[in-house]
């Protein structure tokens, strides 16, 4: 269906979850199957324009301005191979779409913190998820995608070793994904939750994870939130006014390994417990509703007690443990694999992160997140995402498949001149 500035229908099909710089195409195809997109594909190039994708909107850093938008939330069909262990999925599905159809086989797929976040674009990315220690990122564990390249045809991505390389971790920069088949897992149920403590109270919580974080085996992955509740009705009364460490946990065995977190003293809030996978989003406990916000991201070494001391306290900030199969050398475009943490720094609102944050880490940066970073990078930002011989591979794709840079991808893959 294709819908102009002047439809009714206009506003809310481009309208993602991020809202500080939403789209604003001059027509939207929302569309319901591969077919259509192609189809939109090939109008663009008709008509000389730029093309966006919007699943969730999530990740959106910069809306397009006149062009084509391609919204594909209706098109979130999940097709499940028990038997293989596999899962096909459609260009919109969000997380919770595969969820839902994955769990009554007791198979869970690498999904991330929020069960709205749409697959797709979570696992072009790299995809860090709840079970990423143990089985590494999602792009780890895609068997094949099907994609509509800027030229308007629809390709095997497999078919092409240097075009499949590059969707799995390098984005939205190659084409329009229609969909991709995935790897599931048997985890029907997982031990998790969140541990809420008021800093105030424990002002040394982030270190103490940070200790338990150097010992515990790869089934386990884990975070912490240190966010500044404000005092208002909206926020539960146990964490309402009070700045907090909510340390996250997802444990695939062992839930005893969860006990030198409950020694550190009296949480404010507990959450943790049994869970079946289905239900995994009630671990992060991450807002559901469109907001606006920007982010920046480091990959770090280590955790420097200093450095985290420096850290604002009037800023929500997010760190994660890494390690354990991220760390696996697989053949995809992921890159800094030896990242022991990840920290970003978010800003609600209409405000930048102030990146002078990032200082205190300098010296233990080894690179950043892409998926993680909700703001616009210059070329050399984003290319500390990769190795340098990836990325210049990577620009060298770009080039092939949109040498007119069609695509307008959240982080635009182009040389450092």
């Amino acid at each position: 269906m294709m819908f102009t500035r002047q439809a009714p229908e206009y506003d809310d099909a481009r309208l993602g979850y991020q809202r500080l710089d939403p789209h604003r195409p001059e027509v939207i195809f929302e569309v319901t199957s591969a077919a259509e997109i192609e189809e939109a594909v090939q109008y663009a190039v008709a008509h000389n324009h730029r093309i966006a994708v919007q699943g969730s909107g999530h990740g959106l850093t910069t809306g397009i301005d006149g062009g084509v938008l391609i919204a594909t939330r209706r098109f979130n069909g999940v097709r499940v191979d028990a038997t293989a262990k596999t899962a096909w999925v459609e260009a919109g599905a969000t997380w919770r779409d595969v969820m839902t159809a994955t769990a009554p086989y007791g198979l869970a797929p690498l999904s991330g913190s929020s069960p709205s976040v749409g697959a797709v674009a979570y696992t072009l990315g790299g995809g860090m998820g709840l079970m990423a220690r143990k089985f590494g990122y999602a792009a780890d564990h895609v068997h094949r995608i099907e994609v509509v390249t800027p030229d308007g045809v629809r390709r095997n991505a497999e078919d092409d070793p240097d075009l499949f390389w590059g969707l799995r971790g390098g984005g939205g920069n190659f084409g329009v994904v229609t969909g991709m088949e995935i790897a599931l897992f048997d985890v029907p149920t997982l031990y998790g939750g969140s541990l809420y403590f008021d800093l105030a109270e424990y002002p040394n919580v982030v270190e103490a994870w940070r200790d338990w974080t150097r010992s515990v085996p790869d089934e386990v992955t884990s975070g912490v939130a240190m966010i500044p509740f404000p005092d208002i009705p909206q926020v539960p009364e146990p964490l309402r006014g009070k700045h907090i460490a909510q340390i996250q946990v997802a444990i695939l065995a062992n839930p005893q390994a969860i006990e030198p977190l409950r020694a550190i003293g009296q949480p404010v809030l507990d959450t943790v417990g049994d869970l079946p996978y289905v239900e995994s989003g009630k671990i992060f406990a991450e807002p559901d509703n469109p907001d606006s916000y920007r982010s920046h991201n480091a990959l770090l070494s280590d955790l420097d007690s200093q450095a985290l001391r420096t850290l604002p306290k009037t800023a929500i900030i997010a760190i994660r443990h890494l390690g354990g199969a991220l760390a696996n050398e697989v053949d995809n475009a992921v890159g800094n694999r030896n990242a022991s943490y990840s920290l970003i720094v978010l800003a609600p609102g209409s405000k930048d992160v102030d990146r002078s944050v990032f200082e205190p880490w300098r010296a233990s940066t080894v690179g950043r997140f892409l998926n993680f970073s909700y703001a616009n990078l210059t070329p050399a930002e984003i290319a500390e995402a990769y190795a340098p011989d990836d990325f210049a591979r990577l620009v060298k794709l770009r080039e092939q498949f949109d040498p007119d840079s069609r695509l307008a991808p959240n982080h635009e893959f182009r040389a450092q001149r």
